[in-house]
């Protein structure tokens, strides 16, 4: 199965200027704000995603509709490490989850799940990256 959606949560969100940011804005349509069932921590300078069965652990982020999506998750891929010939664990893994958006509705989203330990990361409790 596949989407040509896409959760973002973090440095890809709108408003932050960066070249995968502005790609993104300019080959994606926004679509609106939405929520995944999970917890984000603090890596460095930029935010990662732990999924979660609890549903009181909501990260809140953006979804997009990708105008081209092979391209563009292609270009994605690399620029999140998880693209072909990167070596093994990579930091994150792309995976297809269910975002939900404001009117309850769920939907099919590709999003970046991070990959490695995050023993000493601290966490971000609101789930909102912005709010850190």
């Amino acid at each position: 199965m596949t989407s040509d959606r896409l959760f973002v949560y973090g440095t890809l969100m709108r408003g932050f200027d960066h070249p995968m940011a502005r790609l993104l804005a300019g080959h994606a349509d926004f679509l609106g704000e939405a929520t995944c069932r999970g917890r984000l921590v603090l890596v460095k300078h930029y935010p990662g995603l732990l999924l979660s069965d609890a549903p009181t652990d909501l990260v809140h982020g953006e979804l997009f509709h990708l105008r081209v999506p092979d391209e563009l998750l292609a270009e994605l891929d690399m620029y999140e490490a998880c693209g072909e010939g990167f070596p093994e664990p990579t930091e994150y893994l792309r995976q297809l989850i269910d975002v939900t958006l404001p009117d309850g509705s769920t939907q099919k989203a590709w999003t970046y799940v991070y990959n490695w330990p995050v023993t000493d990361l601290p966490s971000i409790e609101s789930g909102r990256f912005l709010d850190h």
